[in-house]
């Protein structure tokens, strides 16, 4: 775990609302130049607390209205057989996050579709195919309240009533 201050916890906080604020502006905001802003933010990114700048996009603006939540249980839990599935399921260009997690699934899968006839295509090609796939549970997002990638780094420390 990187050492941050509270400057780079700001700068942080920041650039997770909108990441083309411009350094000087950040640096009005947190009492520091553009310059050593921008130092700051290259040294997050070289050290990977920053993993990139991305734009944030409305699926349902780009035709993938359709959000699924999928609980995958896996016959086989070896490294290999996770691999594979988890690789192929980055692959495709529907699949947002993929998380291997503990309880009765194996893997999480969020994955944004086009129509329903396409999610029941990827689930053929990626669950109902693949032998090592015992059961999955699809559960299809009424509305999408809160999502993005955004880590509070300002503010309560877990574990507190904040």
């Amino acid at each position: 775990m990187s050492e941050l201050d509270g400057l780079d916890r700001c700068i942080l906080d920041l650039l997770q609302v909108d990441a083309t604020v411009p350094a000087r502006e950040i640096g009005d905001s947190v009492g520091l130049s553009a310059a050593a802003v921008q130092r700051r933010i290259k040294k997050l990114r070289s050290s990977g607390v920053i993993r990139a700048i991305v734009a944030e996009v409305e699926p349902r603006e780009v035709g993938r209205p359709i959000t699924c939540v999928v609980s995958v249980e896996l016959e086989h839990e070896g490294s290999d057989q996770i691999d594979e599935l988890t690789s192929a399921l980055s692959s495709h260009p529907g699949v947002q996050q993929i998380y291997y997690v503990t309880g009765s699934a194996d893997l999480i899968v969020t994955v944004l579709m086009p129509d329903m006839e396409t999610y029941d295509g990827f689930t053929r090609r990626f669950f109902l195919d693949d032998s090592n796939v015992r059961s999955f549970t699809t559960h299809v997002v009424l509305d999408r309240i809160k999502t993005g990638s955004a880590v509070g780094v300002i503010g309560p420390t877990l574990g507190s009533d904040g």
